[in-house]
């Protein structure tokens, strides 16, 4: 028996697509998720794995429709492949039920984990080269040490709310006692 799943991530958006793919590579059963892929709670999906016995096959439109990252999806075909269950993700055109659709589906697994560790190197080489350049990243600081010793006579004084410290320093409250706090 071949059994669907559709996802979308938002309540916006419109599974039509993906059900009417589902239907037309004949699945008996379609399950059906309006929640965003990296929740790890995703009942329908779960009710789908329930249903599926050995020489069933789990159904997607797309390979992110069923995992929600490399590992978990890799994981998961081997769950279902353990079980004598296949695994068919229309848009890549992969049918783990075949030798061919298995080494496919490998070869891509591979692919995007050897794309996700060269833009990891990439960012990294950026940010270094950024530094050696003298650039710091993150958020500019609000406060500099003339600021910061002016916010803490400003609160020394006790005579002047807090409300009025913020406003001169342009600052929010949890920005001064956080400054104040840290110093």
């Amino acid at each position: 028996m071949k059994i669907g799943y559709a996802r979308v991530s938002t309540k916006d958006q419109n599974l039509d697509l993906q059900i009417d793919a589902l239907k037309e590579n004949a699945c008996e059963k379609i399950y059906t998720d309006k929640i965003t892929g990296a929740k790890k709670e995703r009942p329908e999906f779960d009710k789908a794995l329930d249903q599926l016995r050995k020489g069933d096959t789990l159904v997607v439109w797309k390979l992110d429709r069923a995992g929600r990252s490399l590992k978990h999806l890799i994981e998961l075909v081997e769950n279902l492949d353990e079980d004598g269950v296949g695994f068919i993700s229309l848009k890549e055109n992969i049918d783990t039920t075949t030798s061919t659709g298995k080494l496919v589906f490998h070869i891509f697994a591979a692919l995007a984990e050897f794309e996700k560790d060269i833009i990891r190197e990439r960012t990294q080489a950026g940010l270094t080269a950024a530094r050696a350049r003298g650039r710091v990243g993150g958020r500019p600081k609000l406060m500099d040490g003339k600021k910061v010793a002016m916010a803490k006579t400003m609160m020394a004084a006790k005579n002047i709310p807090v409300k009025d410290i913020c406003k001169a320093l342009g600052i929010s409250r949890s920005t001064l006692y956080r400054v104040i706090k840290e110093d």
